[in-house]
């Protein structure tokens, strides 16, 4: 990465429209949700019966209609992998953005500790419930209670995630 693209990063502020970054949050939100919506990744079942690897021998996957191991999720993410590396490809041709007045890119590139204990345990959440974040939320119209439970439980960690970095500081 340039350094002028690091200073852009850091020192500019953007000067587009806040309207406008709500009306683009709102559609890639829609767009997203739509997504998942239609990937069925949205229901818990289909998202374990991914992970029930298990029922690639045995076809006898309690997750899934069919009883059988359901590879779905393979092509969600690939899909959601090639348009990432399309769209990288496409910015780093870029001198600037188009809708905004700067990169917004993440600032962390290292691996440390936190980045993989937290990955572990956001595997674990996922493996047992079947959610992710945003799948949750729809989770609180589909099934209010197994989305309150959920939700809140993610709070809590976040809300103790919090803490206990706070306190580590001080």
């Amino acid at each position: 990465m340039s350094n002028s693209m690091k200073s852009n990063m850091v020192s500019n502020q953007d000067k587009s429209s806040p309207i406008f970054h709500i009306i683009m949050h709102l559609l890639i939100g829609i767009l997203f949700g739509a997504g998942l919506a239609i990937s069925e990744m949205a229901n818990p079942n289909a998202v374990l019966s991914f992970l029930d690897v298990s029922a690639i021998f045995t076809q006898d996957s309690s997750f899934s209609k069919s009883a059988s191991w359901n590879p779905d999720l393979i092509f969600v993410m690939v899909s959601a992998i090639s348009i990432g590396v399309l769209a990288y490809a496409i910015k780093n041709k870029m001198t600037k953005p188009k809708f905004t007045s700067i990169w917004r890119l993440p600032s962390k590139l290292a691996l440390d500790k936190p980045l993989i204990f937290g990955a572990i345990l956001f595997g674990i959440g996922w493996g047992l419930a079947g959610y992710c974040p945003g799948p949750a939320l729809t989770a609180l119209v589909n099934n209010p209670m197994e989305g309150v439970y959920f939700l809140s439980s993610m709070l809590v960690g976040s809300f103790a995630f919090q803490a206990i970095s706070t306190m580590r500081k001080t």
